[in-house]
Formats: structure tokens, sequence, C-alpha cells
């Protein structure tokens, strides 16, 4: 067993990469379900100020407040803690140090699955009821997602 002093100290302020997340599964899995953080916040007892928390990774999920939103969004809790990379992982306890500067994206913004575009573009799909059309929509994105190279310089 670790003595606290071995132990990182909390920085205010700055979430904890785990927790920065595990609030971006809830969103995602709360986005794709297409409720609001309103409508959350109700069904769990909460403000949607303190989802927004959770989301943000600003506040820690604690064990029963986890089960609870794993109850309530249909899910396993494993799934808050999916596709976590190793660099994630490994920041845990600690937290993240050197906050970009304003405008900077962090290593963990720029998962496209967290990107509101993408769950836009996900719930839209989805809305789609003729299974021909979603399958012929997903065979010219992916055509389209082989499109290789830059496009060609104007200047040339």
């Amino acid at each position: 067993m670790r003595n606290k002093k071995s132990l990182p100290k909390r920085i205010t302020g700055v979430p904890n990469a785990v927790d920065v997340h595990v609030g971006q599964r809830l969103r995602l899995r709360r986005t794709l379900l297409g409720l609001s953080q309103e409508k959350l916040g109700e069904a769990l007892g909460l403000t949607f100020q303190q989802v927004q928390k959770y989301e943000r990774g600003t506040n820690r999920i604690g064990a029963s407040r986890l089960y609870d939103l794993a109850r309530v969004l249909d899910i396993d809790i494993g799934y808050f803690f999916d596709e976590m990379t190793d660099e994630v992982s490994h920041r845990s306890p600690g937290q993240i140090r050197g906050m970009a500067e304003e405008g900077e994206e962090l290593p963990f913004q720029k998962d496209p699955m967290a990107r509101r575009e993408t769950l836009e573009l996900v719930r839209a799909y989805y809305k789609i009821e003729e299974t021909t059309v979603r399958k012929r929509l997903l065979d010219m994105a992916k055509t389209l997602g082989k499109v290789t190279g830059d496009p060609p310089d104007s200047t040339e």
C-alpha cells in the first residue's frame, strides 16, 4: 500500500482524464438516445447542470450514480470505460497536467466519436426508416472514406 505522500496532488479545476472519458461516454449514450441533459437529470433526480458537470468530467461520478446512469441509459457499467486508450488509463489516478492553451485541442478531444457532428450523423442515420436507403448511404460513406490524398492545390 502506498502512503499519502506518494500519491499525486489533486489540481483544483483540472479534471482527471478517466473522469473526462467516462463523461464523454455518458454524453455519447445520452445523445444517441435523444435525451436532453434535463431529461436525464430528471430521471436521476439531478439538475441538468450536474449532468453537464459529469459529462465534462468536472465532477466525478460515484459508484451508485454510475449504476443509476447505466440503468437509466440501458447499458452495462463497462460501457463507460469502453474504448479507453492506454494514454488515458495510465493517467489515473494522476491528473491531466499542462492543459492546452485556449482554442487548442487536448488529446482526448480528438476522438471523432465524441464530436457533436458524429452524434448528429448517427442519430440522423437511424431515423431513416427504409433499410435499403440506409444501406446505400452507408455504402456511399464507405466509398467516400476510401478516397485518399489531399485535394489538388489550386496554385498548381
